[in-house]
């Protein structure tokens, strides 16, 4: 399989070199340039996670030995990282509603699935490229993605990992779980302002090659572990076919039959996993996109017109607050038939005017597969309390914007398909907007965060992850707060030190 740039300007790339650099040199995105072949779900094999990861991995990673991929999902995927032996087990709400948990790794979100194995997807590449400089992965974050890319790249050798999140965009537990990291090689810092600031930060970092020039000459080369990193993208296909594996094992749907997929969606790279699961053959009715307050992906695929220049808003599911949704490209670039120019010119009129509207074509295409809608805060903390208390399961706000959009959509589109909704987090990462949706509002003021967990645990009896449980305790060892504009200076100054 070979890779080669959104945007058209970029040689063609085996795997392992597209998951070194993460971004492309022209500053768009890696994506397979052959036809991706589908093959039907039910000869994935019918075991465990690990094995339908290695199915799905293989065609895309041609360039790795096949002994490489099956040490890296076994390492990745294990009972050390993971607390449920299925990896990312299905919880039944009703007959035709069920909830995918991609919550039990390390960092309690479902970022770990990807990033618990793209360590040793870039350390397997590293090793047998001519690569000489350090890799530093730099990536910016609306919460999880950065605990979860800490931990995976922690003590990695040749490697650094650096994350930039919002200073005040982030729950209290994410900054914890970010600013208490423990690891030789591994650097946290705020940024003021909110994520889509953040993020422009980065990309102006990895698109400035005279910037990137005088890293190499510094020893260093940059990488990525946010999802614009094909190899972040490509471990979450593996849990779409997973959870339609679970159904047939269940019965509950024979092979062929078509699902819904409900995503709460801010970056568009987990819900983009589900069409290429689909592009793989996966039998996919519908994706659910689904939108917080920051609904600007509702607007696009309910009109065509993506246009960022909005009130920024904070949330209750703050992972999802996010305005500039990078791969959305990847998306065009695919329903455009690989029209680099459109691509390149949509994206351009993103950065010069904050908006762009792509052609009638491409938007039935993009409806075809995909509805939308939103939840604001006070919808989402319903949707909560109304599935803990129907159904005696409880949700993070993420999911609850997901539960919200899905009653919504069969409300409105009389579609009764089965549904898997995706569970992005732990309920208790978002204690406090958890025990709000549950109780009065009194009842968590003037608490610190893990008092809220401790009440949620008490109020519901469902046990605390352990490194939730064990967070409070450890020191706070990164506390730096920078501005958007002083990121690239200060990233050179950084590495100059170590």
């Amino acid at each position: 399989m070979r890779y080669y740039s959104t945007r058209g300007k970029t040689d063609y790339t085996g795997a392992k070199n597209a998951i070194i650099k993460g971004l492309a040199p022209d500053g768009g995105l890696f994506v397979p340039a052959e036809p991706l072949t589908p093959y039907a779900p039910e000869y994935l094999p019918a075991g465990n996670y690990r094995e339908i990861a290695a199915a799905v991995f293989e065609p895309f990673l041609d360039d790795y030995p096949e002994a490489v991929i099956e040490q890296a999902v076994q390492s990745a995927y294990s009972v050390e990282s993971f607390d449920h032996p299925d990896i990312t087990p299905l919880a039944k709400l009703s007959d035709r509603t069920h909830i995918l948990e991609l919550f039990h790794g390390p960092t309690c979100a479902f970022k770990d699935i990807a990033l618990q194995i793209l360590p040793h997807l870039l350390n397997a590449a590293v090793k047998t490229t001519s690569e000489a400089s350090e890799i530093v992965i730099l990536t910016a974050t609306s919460g999880d993605t950065g605990k979860s890319a800490l931990e995976g790249f922690r003590d990695v050798p040749g490697v650094k990992i650096i994350v930039y999140f919002p200073e005040k965009g982030v729950s209290e537990i994410q900054k914890l779980q970010m600013t208490t990291q423990e690891g030789s090689n591994v650097g946290v810092f705020a940024v003021e302002g909110n994520f889509d600031d953040t993020q422009r930060g980065v990309k102006q970092i990895f698109n400035d090659q005279e910037f990137s020039s005088e890293l190499q000459d510094l020893g260093y080369r940059l990488s990525s572990a946010n999802s614009i990193n094909w190899g972040r993208l490509l471990p979450q296909i593996s849990y779409y076919f997973f959870a339609y594996r679970q159904l047939i094992n269940r019965g509950v749907v024979q092979a062929g039959d078509k699902i819904n997929f409900v995503v709460p969606t801010g970056n568009f790279g987990n819900i983009l996993a589900g069409y290429y699961a689909r592009c793989l053959g996966l039998p996919v009715n519908r994706l659910l996109c689904a939108a917080n307050r920051n609904n600007v992906l509702t607007d696009f695929i309910n009109r065509g017109t993506y246009d960022r220049r909005r009130p920024f808003y904070r949330s209750h599911s703050p992972s999802m607050d996010i305005l500039v949704s990078s791969n959305l490209e990847r998306l065009l670039f695919e329903l455009t038939g690989h029209d680099k120019e459109k691509v390149l010119t949509w994206m351009k009129q993103l950065t010069d005017t904050g908006s762009y509207k792509v052609d009638q074509g491409t938007l039935e295409k993009i409806q075809e597969l995909f509805w939308s809608d939103y939840a604001n805060d006070d919808e989402t903390l319903q949707a909560i309390a109304d599935t803990y208390r129907n159904e005696n399961y409880l949700i993070d706000p993420h999911t609850g914007v997901g539960k919200c959009v899905l009653d919504r959509y069969r409300k409105k589109e009389a579609d009764q398909t089965v549904s898997v909704l995706l569970s992005t987090a732990s309920p208790y990462k978002f204690a406090g907007s958890t025990i709000q949706a549950l109780f009065n509002k009194e009842v968590i003021e003037n608490l610190s965060e893990f008092e809220m967990i401790k009440v949620l645990h008490r109020e519901t009896g469902i046990k605390v992850p352990a490194n939730l449980a064990t967070l409070e305790k450890k020191p706070v060892k990164h506390k730096q707060v920078i501005k958007p504009f002083q990121m690239p200076e200060h990233l050179k100054k950084y590495l100059h030190k170590l």
